[in-house]
């Protein structure tokens, strides 16, 4: 299974993809898509249109995304909400399915710790899928967010059968 992660961001967002073969994990490759700081609507455009060049470039079979973190700017979280809704669309334009995990489990999942730090997170990702070049820090949560679906995928495609299996 071919796996993107994406770390949203409304500047720079960190894109990571993974092959799962069984327990084994591969990079497969990992980019930022930046949008600079120009007019809104365009950045969105950039953003949607950067990762469906990715996804049409790797072709994967799922994608997965971080949620959006609540901070005390309300402003900036509506802009990464309506930046992650950009990217949840490209996925969709090229009939991926998307999961969406929280920060904190995305970090359980990788590191072991809910509340890791940014540094830990990219040092258990280096460790795990050994890069061919340093990692950008967006980059390396993309990926982590693709381990951890890597992780969590199986347990969600039995759960959706099951409730299939109860209609």
């Amino acid at each position: 299974m071919r796996i993107l992660g994406v770390d949203p961001g409304s500047q720079k967002t960190g894109v990571g993809i993974i092959d799962v073969r069984g327990n084994h994990i591969t990079h497969v490759h990992h980019a930022m898509i930046r949008t600079g700081k120009g007019d809104f609507d365009e950045r969105l455009h950039i953003l949607f249109a950067g990762l469906c060049e990715i996804i049409v470039a790797f072709k994967p079979d799922t994608a997965a995304i971080e949620d959006v973190f609540v901070s005390k700017n309300a402003g900036s979280a509506l802009k990464l909400g309506q930046a992650r809704g950009a990217l949840i669309a490209a996925c969709g334009a090229h009939g991926l399915r998307v999961a969406p995990y929280s920060p904190t489990k995305v970090k359980q999942s990788v590191v072991g710790f809910g509340r890791a730090e940014k540094d830990q997170v990219g040092h258990m990702v280096r460790m795990l899928l050994h890069p061919p070049e340093p990692l950008p820090e967006d980059a390396a949560d993309a990926l982590a967010v693709a381990i951890c679906h890597a992780h969590h995928a199986p347990m969600q495609k039995l759960a959706r059968q099951n409730q299939v299996n109860k209609i």
